[in-house]
């Protein structure tokens, strides 16, 4: 495994700091681009949210990053509560556009599934941040993500794309019949997720490097293995039949 460290989110940002990040570059060549200057305010606090979490993140310290002011930002946002929402609402937003952008409709259940899985892998792999304000919201019981309807209404989407494709694999004898696509959605992003998460401390317990490309590949292509398995595992009240070759296992990954 070597004896590389990986640095700390905190070690990661002050380092991105120091060398100075795009906000700060741009600062002066951003004049009075009102949704820029916005834009800007909103990928630093993301950052300063996901890094020190809603009580340890300083608006003091994201105007002085964004060379802006305490005051700008509450006008853009309103409050530290409205800013650290928007994050929120920032994250949810990039990875369901993202999962739309997965054209599966002319593919077959069992690779759309494979690709949806894929995706979901790859980008919470990619988007550490999103993972760790899902942590701080839950830390805060979620009383800021339910005052959100946009939340509410970007999350239908994923359910949608899932109860497509499951539908799709139950018609054509595949798929078992007793499926919710919230159960399957829970299923895939625990996997994924936890990855992230809990990164550090199960690595450090089990002497496991997460980041070594050789075990991410193994693992993205076992959590795909697992739920496909799962999904065209015939239910105990259907016929016990399994379909002819297990079309979802990739043997030659």
């Amino acid at each position: 495994m070597g004896n590389t460290r990986h640095l700390t989110p905190r070690e990661t940002r002050s380092r991105r700091g120091q060398r100075g990040n795009a906000p700060e570059a741009s600062a002066q060549l951003r004049g009075h681009d009102p949704e820029r200057t916005r834009q800007d305010i909103l990928n630093v606090a993301t950052e300063e949210f996901a890094s020190a979490g809603f009580s340890g993140a300083r608006v003091d310290m994201i105007a002085e990053r964004t060379r802006t002011s305490k005051r700008m930002i509450y006008y853009y946002f309103g409050s530290k509560e409205g800013l650290y929402l928007a994050a929120l609402e920032k994250v949810y937003g990039e990875l369901r556009a993202a999962e739309k952008s997965l054209d599966v409709a002319h593919e077959s259940p069992v690779d759309a599934m494979r690709r949806l899985i894929e995706l979901t892998f790859d980008y919470q792999e990619t988007h550490p941040e999103f993972v760790r304000l899902v942590n701080t919201e839950n830390v805060n019981y979620g009383r800021y993500i339910e005052q959100s309807e946009a939340i509410r209404t970007l999350n239908v989407s994923i359910i949608d794309v899932l109860a497509s494709i499951l539908q799709q694999g139950q018609e054509q004898g595949i798929f078992r019949s007793d499926l919710d696509p919230v159960d399957v959605h829970m299923l895939i992003s625990a996997f994924c997720f936890f990855r992230v998460s809990n990164q550090y401390t199960f690595g450090i317990v089990f002497q496991r490097d997460l980041s070594a490309p050789e075990l991410r590949h193994r693992h993205r292509t076992m959590i795909s293995d697992v739920v496909l398995g799962w999904l065209t595992q015939k239910s105990s009240e259907e016929d016990p039949v399994t379909p002819p070759g297990r079309p979802w296992l990739r043997r030659n990954c």
